[in-house]
C-alpha cells in the first residue's frame, strides 16, 4: 500500500497571512517523506465544522503545491462536475500536469454540496442531471487529454473544437479517478471510465468493491486494473501514540485490495506527525 496526503484544512497558526508558507512547508515535508500523492477538496467553503473557517481554490492550490514538489501526484478529492465546464477542467488539469512534469490526476465526482453552490452562483441542478454531466465530462476530458480536436455533441455540452495545447505529458493521460460510492452510477462509470476509485471507510466499503466488480464485468473491464483508495483520517497522534491502530486500520483495506491511503492528518501543520508517519507507519503500510 502507498500514503497519500489529504489536505481539507488551512486553519493554521498565522492566520491567512501564514497559509502560504505553513503549505509550502507541509507540502514539501510530505514530499520528501514519500508521500505518494497530495490532494485538496474542491470546496471553496469549508465542509468541516464552520463553513466560514479557511478555504483555498483547489486548482490555484494545486499548482502551488506543484512549484514546492518534485515527485508526489497531485489532485483534488474530488471535483464537483459542475463548479467547472468541462473544456476549462480539462485545460486546468492538463497545465497542472505539464507544469508539474506530468504528476497530474484527475479526481471527479458528481458534486453534492448545494448550499456552496447556491451561495457563490455556482450551476447546481438535480442530482440525475449531475450524473449526466459526470459521464459527458469524462468522455470530454478523456478526449481532450489524447488530443483528439473533433466537435462534441452531448446533451449537455455542446463543444466545436476540443483543442488542448500542450498535450498533457502523463501517457495515456492523467489518471483518472472517480470519487463516491454510488452503487448504479458512480461504481458503473469508475469501471467504465476510470484508472482509479475513492471510497470513504465504513461498514460498507466491502460490498461497494462487489459492485465495482459486477460493473466491470458488464462493461468488460479488468476489475484488477482499478486502483482502489479510500480516504480516512491517519493522525499518528502528537507522539505516535496510534500508530498501531492507523497499521491495523491498513491491515485490513488492503485485506479488501486498497492500494492507496488519501489520509487526512489532523494538525497537519505539526510536520512532527508527518515525520512519525514517515518512520512509523509509512514502512508496515508499504510493506503490506
Amino acid at each position: 500500500m502507498k500514503l497519500g496526503l489529504h489536505i481539507a484544512d488551512f486553519t493554521w497558526p498565522d492566520g491567512s497571512a501564514g497559509i502560504g508558507s505553513r503549505l509550502a512547508d507541509i507540502v514539501t515535508a510530505a514530499d520528501e517523506a514519500g508521500f505518494e500523492r497530495i490532494s485538496v477538496m474542491d470546496h471553496l467553503w469549508q465542509i468541516f465544522g464552520n463553513p466560514e473557517a479557511e478555504m483555498l481554490e483547489a486548482y490555484t492550490a494545486l499548482g502551488f503545491i506543484a512549484a514546492h514538489t518534485k515527485r508526489a501526484k497531485l489532485l483534488t478529492l474530488v471535483t464537483g462536475v459542475t463548479y467547472r465546464d468541462p473544456g476549462l477542467l480539462a485545460k486546468a488539469v492538463t497545465t497542472l500536469d505539464v507544469l508539474s512534469g506530468g504528476r497530474a490526476m484527475l479526481g471527479i465526482g458528481a458534486a453534492w454540496n448545494e448550499d456552496e453552490s447556491r451561495g457563490l452562483g455556482l450551476f447546481f441542478p438535480p442530482t440525475a442531471e449531475r450524473f449526466e454531466r459526470l459521464e459527458e465530462t469524462l468522455q470530454i476530458c478523456l478526449q481532450m487529454f489524447h488530443g483528439d480536436e473533433r466537435p462534441f455533441v452531448g446533451k449537455h455540452y455542446k463543444l466545436g473544437r476540443l483543442l488542448n495545447q500542450p498535450l498533457p505529458l502523463s501517457k495515456p493521460h492523467p489518471p483518472i479517478l472517480i470519487g463516491g460510492g454510488g452503487e448504479k452510477k458512480t461504481l458503473r462509470f469508475v469501471a467504465k471510465y476510470a484508472d482509479s476509485c475513492n471510497l470513504f471507510d465504513s461498514p460498507e466499503i466491502g460490498r461497494k468493491l462487489d459492485v465495482l466488480r459486477e460493473h466491470c464485468t458488464n462493461e468488460g473491464r479488468d476489475y484488477d486494473a482499478i486502483e482502489k483508495t479510500a480516504t480516512l483520517a491517519l493522525d499518528p497522534g502528537a507522539k505516535g501514540e496510534k500508530v498501531d491502530e492507523l497499521i491495523a486500520n491498513a491491515t485490513r483495506l488492503a485485506g479488501l485490495g486498497f492500494t492507496v491511503f488519501h489520509g487526512m492528518v489532523a494538525g497537519v501543520c505539526d510536520l512532527n506527525k508527518i515525520e512519525i508517519l514517515r518512520t512509523e507507519v509509512m514502512p508496515a503500510i508499504e510493506a503490506l
